[in-house]
């Protein structure tokens, strides 16, 4: 799996010119954010990164022979180090922990007075759909770091070795460990024929509170993971079996009238937004397997929201 990214970055640039180094910075967000699991925490990496940078003396600057690379190997430091620290936060999680989601890059919004276009800061593509980053969040830090850096942006292991603190040959155990997580969770490597339409389905029986085509829709072990942070009302451990989490997405609808479910991309994936009284209250992801629903990720932590304030125009 690769990302259409300037890997090996800093390659034959002038190391003087200011714009290689500010040009670095879509690449770095999109390495932080499949590194991290959220938006928020990948900017404040990448700036952490550019901080160290103008830190340094100018003639210090200039001596480093490939900028990219330094702000690739730092930014790669950093998150290994908040990956470290996120373990033991997201211990102590209210509820399940889902990835922050992302939208598409036509509904996308940083907040006021941002119009940075999405594919500036991260790039949809296989390797950040939900149910592959949530296989990378059961991955050690330093397996995830080796994995993404070299399956994903295809760096070589001798520069991963610089970043994770072990030898090449190292990181290459630790990228072939992940790689086994990844096939062990079957992780889907496309989108589905047809998922677009089985989602429109999905979204049509629920608006209908029609429970028998819900449990239709979904696979008999089908699981439903929410996401509420301990800020809003949310189920605390996976909701498991179709008909489950039809009663249960029916009671949320009879709890909350006037309920409004638009069709959007979720991570570069057909999925739902729910929206009550103009706010943005839920983004779900979906999983599909044979036409069927078999996983979905529902995020309602508003924290993880405030990149889809205004997606809910037409």
């Amino acid at each position: 799996m690769s990302t259409s990214t300037s890997s090996i970055p800093g390659g034959g640039r002038s190391r003087s010119d200011v714009s290689v180094i500010v040009g670095e910075r879509g690449h770095l967000t999109n390495l932080a954010y499949r590194l991290l699991g959220s938006l928020a925490e990948a900017e404040d990496a990448v700036q952490e990164t550019y901080a160290r940078w103008y830190a340094m003396p100018k003639q210090r600057q200039e001596a480093i022979e490939s900028p990219g690379a330094w702000l690739t190997t730092v930014a790669g430091r950093i998150c290994l180090d908040l990956l470290g620290s996120a373990r033991a936060r997201r211990e102590r999680y209210v509820g399940e922990w889902v990835p922050e989601p992302l939208p598409d890059r036509t509904e996308w919004t940083g907040g006021p007075g941002d119009v940075t276009d999405p594919a500036d800061r991260v790039t949809l593509d296989e390797s950040v759909n939900m149910a592959f980053l949530v296989v990378l969040e059961s991955m050690t830090p330093a397996e995830r770091v080796a994995f993404v850096l070299h399956d994903v942006f295809r760096y070589p292991f001798a520069e991963i070795a610089e970043i994770v603190g072990r030898t090449p040959a190292a990181c290459r155990q630790l990228a072939t460990s992940a790689r086994r997580r990844v096939r062990a969770a079957q992780v889907p490597a496309a989108a589905t024929t047809g998922q677009a339409g089985l989602v429109r389905e999905f979204k049509e029986a629920w608006e209908a509170r029609d429970i028998k085509a819900l449990v239709g829709l979904l696979a008999p072990d089908a699981a439903m993971i929410a996401d509420g942070g301990g800020l809003v009302g949310a189920a605390l451990r996976p909701v498991e079996g179709a008909e489950r989490i039809a009663q249960y997405l029916i009671g949320i609808a009879d709890r909350a009238p006037g309920l409004t479910l638009l069709e959007r991309s979720v991570n570069g994936r057909p999925g739902l937004v729910a929206q009550h009284t103009g706010a943005t209250v839920t983004v779900a992801a979906f999983e599909l397997t044979d036409a069927r629903v078999t996983r979905i990720w529902a995020v309602r932590n508003p924290e993880k929201l405030r990149p889809w304030a205004k997606t809910g125009r037409s």
